[in-house]
């Protein structure tokens, strides 16, 4: 730091005699210059003690005895014998030219005070060694210095040198901010005002007289009917396929709907099975009244009629809907006339490939409370089913299908099929079609 001071004294010197080049370096070769001279360097040694108490106060360490003029040569250069007439001083350097000159450090800045910086020419330094215990001011960039910086009005007295990076201008110190990260202002801050007067001071229905009181009435009832939960239609074959299998080919289908609103709705479903050439193996309906008991999932409860075999007639419960990573879950209990207790469990899931090829997989288990021989069905657990169907959905509603499916007859039921002579485990490789409306 003491090199720094002390270097930064000399480079004002320095600055000072290439500002003015001809009058500086002829101010002491008057008869009268000695005295100047030494006049001059007694009012420099003053100011220069100033601007070192300064430095002090303003925590930069300052040697003493560091505003002490240089020693002469012993040989100086006798500048009174010299012919002037042909050299040129513009283009002298303090170093070259004046090396054995004592020059006088306030000849060239006159009207530069202790204060203001004004008068230094940072940039006309020359560029070669420093003095020793000065500052090498070659490095330093205060060409770029903004105005600000370089303005007479500023009061380096208070300013603390240490902190400030001469070498990058403003814009440059702007260009590493991060501006996505500053907040200008938070929602909370966004006062919530009142409509203001002139809202809805218009005719209440000023629509009529564009569109017509009818059209308007239509678009009225059509925004009731899709916005308060009113009645509407929903119907889908989930399952209408064809299956080839060991022996005679058979069909399915599981068909749906309902009737009603967000709440309450009237449910049917229908199921059945068999083989081509042979009577329907297996029929039922089922009418139910749906109640919504959560966002995805209805209670429901009716009848089931079988339709072939045995006639039996079967209370409902159950529920059905969508569950956690859109598992679609149908599940109900089944008590029947004759007090045979079964029940029936159903999930499957949508697997995207696409936006219109999906992957559906499917699983299917059948249990009853007891034995029924006449419907071939043990008890525990009667039958599992699991498949899978490749779909593509030409539209929303209409996707034909082709896939795979695997029954097992399990426990007593195998057996009771053993004994009909029918095989407990079937392959069945479907093709079919889903659509709704």
């Amino acid at each position: 730091m003491k090199i720094r001071i002390v270097s930064l004294l000399a480079s004002v010197a320095a600055g000072s005699v290439l500002a003015s080049p001809a009058a500086a370096q002829h101010a002491g070769h008057s008869p009268t210059g000695p005295q100047q001279s030494v006049e001059a360097q007694s009012d420099a040694k003053t100011k220069c003690e100033l601007e070192a108490e300064r430095h002090r106060a303003m925590g930069h360490p300052v040697a003493d005895g560091a505003c002490e003029p240089a020693a002469q040569p012993e040989a100086a250069m006798d500048h009174s014998e010299m012919d002037h007439s042909t050299m040129d001083h513009g283009s002298m350097t303090a170093r070259d030219g004046h090396s054995g000159m004592t020059m006088p450090m306030d000849a060239a800045r006159p009207q530069a005070s202790p204060e203001s910086h004004e008068g230094m020419d940072h940039g006309s330094v020359p560029q070669g060694k420093p003095a020793e215990g000065a500052m090498d001011h070659s490095q330093m960039n205060h060409g770029e210095m903004g105005q600000a910086e370089a303005s007479s009005s500023m009061d380096h007295g208070q300013m603390d040198h240490s902190q400030m990076n001469h070498g990058e201008t403003p814009s440059q110190d702007m260009q590493g901010m991060d501006h996505s990260a500053m907040q200008m202002g938070a929602d909370d801050d966004i006062p919530l005002l009142p409509p203001p007067p002139e809202a809805g001071s218009g005719p209440a229905r000023a629509a009529v007289a564009i569109w017509g009181e009818e059209a308007m009435n239509e678009a009225r009832r059509e925004l009731v009917r899709e916005t308060d939960g009113g009645m509407r239609l929903w119907f889908q074959g989930d399952r209408l396929e064809y299956r080839a299998r060991e022996g005679k080919d058979g069909y399915l289908w599981d068909i749906q709907g309902y009737y009603g609103g967000d709440i309450d709705k009237f449910w049917f479903k229908s199921e059945g099975e068999g083989s081509f050439g042979e009577p329907i193996e297996g029929a039922e309906v089922q009418a139910l009244w749906s109640r919504a008991i959560a966002p995805f999932f209805d209670f429901q409860a009716g009848v089931r009629q079988d339709l072939t075999g045995p006639e039996r007639t079967h209370a409902v419960i159950g529920i059905q809907g969508l569950m956690p990573y859109r598992f679609e879950v149908d599940a109900a209990a089944f008590v029947s006339t004759k007090g045979d207790v079964t029940a029936r469990i159903e999930g499957e899931l949508d697997q995207r490939i696409t936006q219109r090829l999906i992957l559906q997989p499917r699983a299917e288990l059948a249990l009853s409370a007891q034995d029924i021989p006449e419907l071939g069905i043990g008890a525990g657990l009667d039958r599992i089913e699991a498949g899978l169907r490749l779909r593509y959905e030409f539209a929303r509603e209409f996707a034909p299908y082709v896939g795979v499916s695997q029954e097992w007859r399990i426990g007593d039921s195998a057996d009771f099929a053993r004994a009909a002579g029918e095989d407990p485990s079937v392959t069945n490789y479907v093709v079919g079609v889903r659509f709704w409306f």
